[in-house]
């Protein structure tokens, strides 16, 4: 499995913007499908955004669609979440995961059952 750690965190105002940062060890990650979730106080974890081995398929939550783009660099074991215009109810940690399968170059799963390796999070906190 692909080991994961997210950086790129932090407190920032309402409206800024903020980009993640996943770096990924292992072999063959294009193989991997790649998917953001966060976590906010008291709530369930819920998908943000989530792209296929080879970039091209991508998807994103109905929150986040707009403000939120997910990119990738196979060359250098990356993967990317830009956020823009960030609300207080973005605030959360957002966690990066993998997850391979037979079509997980091409596809991507919005759900996190499906994913097998977890990053350690990274906390993302919105003030109004």
């Amino acid at each position: 499995q692909v080991q994961l750690v997210e950086s790129g965190g932090g407190l920032v105002q309402a409206g800024d913007s903020l980009r993640l940062s996943c770096a990924a060890s292992g072999r063959s990650f294009s193989r991997y499908a790649m998917g953001w979730f966060r976590r906010a106080p008291g709530k369930e974890r819920e998908f943000v955004a989530a792209i296929s081995g080879n970039g091209e398929g991508i998807r994103y939550a109905d929150s986040v669609k707009g403000r939120v783009t997910i990119s990738r660099d196979n060359a250098k074991n990356r993967v990317y979440l830009q956020m823009n215009s960030l609300k207080p109810e973005d605030t959360a940690v957002y966690y990066c995961a993998g997850q391979t399968s037979y079509d997980s170059f091409y596809d991507v799963t919005t759900s996190s059952s499906e994913y097998a390796s977890w990053g350690q999070g990274t906390q993302v906190t919105v003030s109004s």
